[in-house]
């Protein structure tokens, strides 16, 4: 894996090529590290629960379906997945699979510790301000209409098996297609928010690849925002940059 890390304003220490500048405001709250690697790596390689605020910027080299930390391999057509070279992840946090492609998503992994003034006890409310962030920062690259889930978890036929087949509070959602997928791991330190930006949303080959009957493919279809689709020409980069701006100082 590539890393590249800042720990503090004009900081940068690991480096294999030039960074990405990040503002002194935003860094001297925030240490981000932006990391590349498989998506196996990158969850092995998963954040611990920091003692300060902390952001990891994953890339992944290849594609990969990404399961929930309950989800059966057994669900896999795995003889699919080596035919279409998908690496098959597991993620520490809950959920559903999500599949994973270089510059379909942007993935970020938030750390807070339990003792900064973001922490909140509750699990159902403890994600709202990261979606508040989340939706900010899409709605100052011109995705009209994103605003967090601030309602109880809501399940469907599908949410089980697939991440962006439901909602939970502090997801970003447009319209009535959801955006942003978070989830998160919790320990007596702190927690790890896993947050999915949805690029791009085409959920055939994860239906394929799930094994999910025929009424999954028409509904899954529309239960995505895939935001480049939206707004044209937005990258990655342009996400991660917005969204670690929007976070609170």
């Amino acid at each position: 894996m590539r890393w590249r890390s800042w720990s503090g304003a004009g900081s940068r220490t690991g480096c294999e090529a030039p960074a990405r500048p990040r503002s002194s405001a935003l860094t001297s709250a925030w240490s981000v590290v932006d990391q590349v690697g498989t998506a196996g790596d990158l969850h092995g390689a998963l954040l611990p629960v920091p003692g300060h605020r902390l952001v990891r910027v994953a890339t992944v080299a290849g594609p990969a379906v990404v399961l929930g930390s309950t989800q059966r391999t057994d669900d896999l057509d795995l003889d699919l997945a080596r035919s279409l070279g998908v690496e098959v992840a597991r993620r520490r946090s809950g959920g559903g699979a999500v599949l994973v492609r270089p510059g379909h998503q942007v993935w970020l992994d938030v750390g807070l510790p339990r003792s900064d003034s973001l922490w909140i006890d509750d699990v159902g409310r403890s994600a709202l301000w990261l979606g508040d962030a989340l939706a900010a920062a899409l709605v100052g690259l011109g995705v009209s209409g994103a605003t967090a889930h601030t309602g109880p978890l809501e399940r469907t036929a599908w949410s089980g098996q697939v991440c962006f087949a439901g909602r939970a509070p502090g997801e970003v959602v447009v319209g009535d297609r959801k955006a942003v997928g978070t989830s998160q791991r919790r320990t007596r330190d702190g927690a790890v928010f896993q947050v999915a930006v949805a690029l791009r949303w085409s959920p055939k080959t994860l239906v394929d690849l799930l094994r999910l009957p025929d009424e999954a493919r028409a509904a899954l279809a529309s239960a995505g925002a895939g935001l480049a689709q939206r707004v044209p020409g937005l990258g990655p980069a342009d996400v991660g940059d917005a969204v670690v701006g929007a976070l609170p100082p």
